[in-house]
């Protein structure tokens, strides 16, 4: 089995408006839901992505206001890379400087320009140029077509177990090593992954700026089935099927400890809102309707992004 690259990159944060202000505000992404975490309702789930969320877009996070920082080592996702058009890398430093966001260089190793920056919380965001496109829509509320992020292009992952990591990658997950040392899930967007070896390191702390889990891509919920049986075969532990309402997961656990997911492509973020009006309301699964009151007095409020950060 290949999966067609990844579906989505979910990281913790400390304030759910802090976190909208940089990646609506900032990055002119799409907040295209906002709900709660279904396993501990008492807080946000943030949705960001192109204008539907599509598949190979999708940033998500766990706002918990006052959580603490967060350690990386051995067992993350330390790194996630976003794609933006060819050219684009300019127009981006200086928009980061316009908003007192400090840029660096990418130094990837693959000769495609681009850009890293830390979000609010220190997680590493960069900027890479490139040709392809994941989603057929590209949210222009805030930054234009020319320079608009495009989707995720990949992640970089600190194993405790290097080999056994990509192993997971070629034999599990259907990539394919490039002469870049990375795993690609063919040419698109969305399909490259590369291991560091953190073999020794301490194992990652959970906390704000650190990546809870990807997930990887499936096409139906049949196919969904077919990879659980796939993974188990191979030694992995995946849990029932989970409800997302947005789309369905699986999770597991490979040998380096990052914590893996197969999603649905389907059904998507327009199941419960209207294109035009996506993000805007809290969005609750039927089961915890009835709750909306007592959950609306937990969570803090959530304005809208600014257009633009204070200069």
């Amino acid at each position: 089995m290949q999966t067609a690259g990844i579906h989505h990159v979910t990281a913790m944060a400390a304030d759910p408006q802090r976190n909208r202000d940089f990646y609506e505000g900032v990055l002119g992404l799409r907040l295209v839901k906002q709900t709660v975490n279904f396993d501990d309702p008492g807080t946000y789930h943030l949705y960001y992505g192109d204008g539907v969320g599509s598949p190979g877009t999708i940033l998500t996070f766990f706002p918990i206001p006052g959580l603490r920082p967060g350690t990386r080592g051995a067992g993350t996702t330390e790194r996630v890379a976003l794609g933006i058009p060819v050219g684009a890398a300019p127009a981006w430093r200086a928009r980061f400087d316009d908003h007192h966001v400090a840029v660096g260089e990418r130094a990837g190793g693959d000769g495609r320009d681009g850009l890293v920056v830390a979000d609010p919380d220190g997680l590493e965001i960069a900027l890479v140029e490139s040709a392809d496109v994941v989603g057929p829509r590209v949210w222009g509320a805030r930054v234009g077509s020319e320079m608009a992020i495009q989707g995720i292009d990949g992640v970089q992952l600190a194993s405790a177990a290097a080999s056994d990591t990509a192993r997971v990658l070629g034999v599990w997950l259907g990539l394919q090593p490039d002469d870049h040392g990375d795993y690609r899930a063919g040419d698109s967007l969305g399909g490259r992954v590369r291991v560091r070896d953190a073999a020794g390191a301490p194992r990652t702390r959970l906390g704000a700026g650190i990546v809870h889990h990807i997930a990887f891509r499936s096409t139906s919920a049949g196919e969904q089935r077919q990879w659980a049986d796939h993974v188990r075969r191979h030694g992995a532990l995946p849990t029932p099927v989970q409800d997302r309402e947005y789309f369905t997961s699986i999770y597991f656990h490979e040998p380096g400890g990052v914590l893996l997911e197969i999603a649905t492509d389907g059904p998507g973020f327009t199941r419960d809102e209207p294109f035009a009006t996506l993000g805007e309301a809290l969005c609750l699964p039927p089961w915890l309707e009835v709750h909306r009151d007592e959950l609306r007095r937990h969570l803090v409020g959530l304005d809208s992004a600014p257009q633009e950060a204070p200069r």
